[in-house]
């Protein structure tokens, strides 16, 4: 792993812009994107800077994921607008180069997660602030670490199944939820060289991003996702490593 874990926070950054909608404003008035940022700061051996989806190139140029292992990603409203040449280079930094990506809440739906995933990525939902209790399901895993069996977010969008992803590699964490669904919501896979982590909770009209419990996962996350010092391997045509005659007719 990397001795120094550089991770890029992204952030549509519209939400908490937005004059009609308060509650963002009111809990993330400087951006979901610092409040993760923020927490991250604190854990030894990473470093955090943020892009947003109104910079340059999203903030996201060749130059800024070359030197990111890890990249956050959350997105809502402004999915469709995010440059097809942007999320092309993400995926080849993922596949081809072994950074890793956090994916976020409604970030499911995001152009890059969908073409990881190879699928929809659609799913129920449900907007009144219920409760959702996270449940460890791999308390060996290293994304679970800290965790109890549980915990609870107080009031929280429901996502239920199902959940149009492929099967994960490794699945962590199920939600319940208290109008009775369930959902996947810690879910791990590999993409070539690339780990990708989905974490559902995270709704932009609630603090959650505050929580602790959700803190240590997103930290967690990172560190799981972060490169790993693999080999990289070459193509085409090669030189035996044994001696072989060639043959002849």
């Amino acid at each position: 792993m990397c001795n120094q874990i550089r991770v890029t926070v992204w952030n549509e950054f519209i939400h908490e812009r937005s004059e009609s909608e308060s509650l963002p404003k009111k809990y993330y008035p400087e951006g979901m994107h610092t409040v993760i940022a923020k927490y991250l700061e604190t854990l030894p051996g990473v470093s955090v800077k943020c892009a947003t989806q109104d910079m340059p190139e999203h903030g996201l140029t060749q130059e800024v994921l070359d030197a990111t292992d890890v990249l956050i990603w959350w997105g809502h409203v402004g999915h469709a607008d995010v440059c097809d040449k942007v999320v092309e280079r993400l995926q080849e930094r993922i596949v081809l180069g072994g950074m890793g990506l956090v994916v976020l809440h409604s970030g499911h739906y995001s152009k890059i997660f969908k073409k990881l995933m190879g699928t929809t990525c659609n799913l129920k939902w449900r907007e009144i602030g219920e409760k959702e209790r996270v449940w460890v399901l791999d308390p060996a895993h290293p994304i679970t670490k800290g965790l109890g069996d549980y915990f609870e977010v107080p009031h929280s969008e429901m996502y239920g199944e199902r959940f149009d992803i492929p099967q994960p590699d490794e699945l962590v964490l199920a939600s319940w939820y208290a109008g009775g669904e369930i959902f996947r919501s810690g879910c791990c896979f590999h993409r070539g060289r690339g780990k990708i982590f989905y974490f559902s909770p995270g709704h932009e009209t609630y603090p959650i991003y505050y929580q602790p419990e959700v803190q240590l996962v997103i930290g967690n996350g990172v560190e799981w996702a972060a490169p790993l010092a693999t080999t990289v391997h070459t193509y085409g045509n090669v030189e035996p490593l044994e001696t072989v005659e060639p043959w002849s007719e």
